[in-house]
């Protein structure tokens, strides 16, 4: 048999695509209309006020009603178009872990209540869950994990700094007798230093902990999608691209599409990078048409925008 036609069946066999989500329905009109009734009633009887309608409002006034799944599935749109309040409520309905709890207003929690879903199937027909691990990433976690790994790093040189001066009295000084717990942790810190296998810099390790590695906020970034992207998993990426250069976004491009084609994790992402809106086999829904209507992503405005520009100056891109 023909090498190259062996590594293609290879390839093929190892394909792992999985849609854990398959249909998500949003409350229409008439039942948003309910939710918002029933929760002015509970704060003021005949009387009753809201004070932010928020969710509702957003989705029947652009037809969009039910949303279906593949392995990768983008929402696409400017500013105020619902991409990150469709993940909240995704996220809402199907329990997803989160870094920091969403504050969706008073008719939030009422409104995830009346939407429903349906998971895809295995390859016996049965009905597949939401994997345990599942989460969504908002962009703001990515900032979060950076600052807290520069936080952390900083106590860690304290500590260090601390711990030099330390050492060579621990090692080398009176010994430490354990005379109770009020002196345990001087005691422990003397063995530790006084053990062969145990040079000068892992005890500095053991004392302080081990950095964490940074690098370019875009690396760092990268990074964080690397080793948080587990395989088997359902994830939601609110605007990833923040803090991503160009190159940077195209790695997470890269990424995504091997964790959705080989790896069994699925993807609803809010995005209007048309770096992202290039992934391979995306289902796009743009969110700034009327209705909501599925598109290709060149056909999107911000991929026009880019292509119209560079086109437009494309004589300073002529080979030298």
């Amino acid at each position: 048999m023909p090498v190259f036609r062996v590594i293609m069946e290879e390839k093929m066999q190892a394909v792992h695509r999985m849609v854990y989500l398959e249909k998500f329905v949003f409350p229409d009109g008439e039942q948003e209309y309910a939710i918002a009734r029933k929760r002015m009633a509970e704060n003021g009887g005949a009387f009753g006020y809201l004070d932010n309608g928020y969710p509702c409002g957003l989705f029947p006034q652009k037809g969009l009603i039910e949303l279906d799944f593949e392995p990768i599935t983008v929402v696409y749109g400017g500013n105020g178009s619902g991409k990150s309040t469709i993940l909240n409520i995704v996220a809402e309905k199907l329990g997803l872990k989160r870094l920091a709890p969403h504050n969706g207003g008073e008719l939030f929690a009422p409104y995830c209540a009346v939407c429903e879903y349906r998971t895809g199937y295995d390859d016996e027909g049965e009905p597949l869950e939401i994997p345990a691990g599942s989460r969504i990433v908002m962009s703001d976690d990515i900032f979060e994990y950076m600052l807290a790994a520069r936080t952390r790093n900083e106590e860690i040189a304290e500590d260090t700094a601390r711990g030099k001066e330390d050492y060579a009295s621990l090692k080398y000084g009176e010994s430490i007798r354990f005379t109770g717990w009020e002196n345990y942790e001087n005691f422990r810190l003397q063995v530790l230093a006084r053990t062969k296998s145990l040079s000068r810099r892992k005890f500095l390790q053991k004392l302080a902990g081990k950095e964490v590695r940074l690098r370019s906020n875009g690396e760092t970034a990268l990074d964080f999608f690397a080793e948080m992207l587990q395989n088997d998993t359902l994830y939601l990426l609110d605007e990833p691209e923040n803090s991503l250069s160009p190159k940077m976004q195209l790695k997470l491009k890269s990424l995504i599409e091997e964790k959705a084609r080989y790896c069994g994790c699925q993807f609803l992402i809010a995005t209007h990078s048309p770096f992202l809106l290039a992934l391979e086999r995306a289902k796009i829904y743009d969110l700034d048409s009327f209705p909501v209507t599925l598109k290709k992503w060149w056909e999107l405005e911000n991929a026009r925008t880019f292509f119209d520009f560079f086109y437009a100056n494309r004589k300073f891109f002529g080979k030298e």
